[in-house]
């Protein structure tokens, strides 16, 4: 049996990768790395349980049954957190709209998989300094060295603008 072009996972998970992540959405590079390292777990764990070749893979084979065990797996082979459990499926949710946008006969299964839901977790509360602790924090640096009067006026910076500290790194 021949299976037609648009069947096949890995065209569609090359054009999700490179045409849709970079040059439509030009997302950033970690996000672009995020989405690549979530197919390069699932592709193997599809092939497994299919006992298949990676060329032979078809998008149907990625059912959403599979995507809850592929995320169990990550869960509890990977030892990872439900935080990037969640990271996880919502590259594989964003590629079965990508799909289901382009070729329409894919709508049913993208919507099947996009039904896999987000596990909750507990969001830690947002924690801040309050005026005493951050007067100490600012206190710390020795301001009769360079050194200390950068970290005093970065630290400033951080405090005044609410900047993550990436976000004052890329500062020139």
């Amino acid at each position: 049996m021949k299976t037609h072009e648009t069947e096949r996972l890995g065209g569609w998970v090359r054009r999700f990768l490179i045409e849709h992540l970079v040059v439509e959405r030009n997302l950033s590079r970690n996000t672009q790395r995020s989405y690549r390292d979530t197919f390069r777990l699932l592709i193997p764990f599809a092939t497994e349980v299919h006992k298949t070749t990676v060329e032979r893979l078809a998008v149907a084979e990625v059912s959403a049954e599979l995507v809850r065990r592929f995320l169990r797996h990550v869960e509890e082979d990977h030892r990872c957190g439900v935080r990037t459990r969640n990271q996880r499926l919502a590259a594989i949710h964003a590629f079965a709209t990508f799909v289901g946008e382009r070729c329409p006969e894919w709508i049913p299964w993208c919507g099947d998989v996009r039904a896999v839901p987000f596990k909750r977790y507990d969001r830690p509360g947002l924690c801040y300094l309050d005026k005493p602790e951050m007067d100490a924090l600012l206190a710390a640096p020795d301001r009769s060295t360079a050194l200390g009067r950068r970290d005093h006026r970065v630290l400033l910076f951080l405090y005044n603008t609410g900047a993550r500290a990436s976000e004052a790194a890329a500062v020139t």
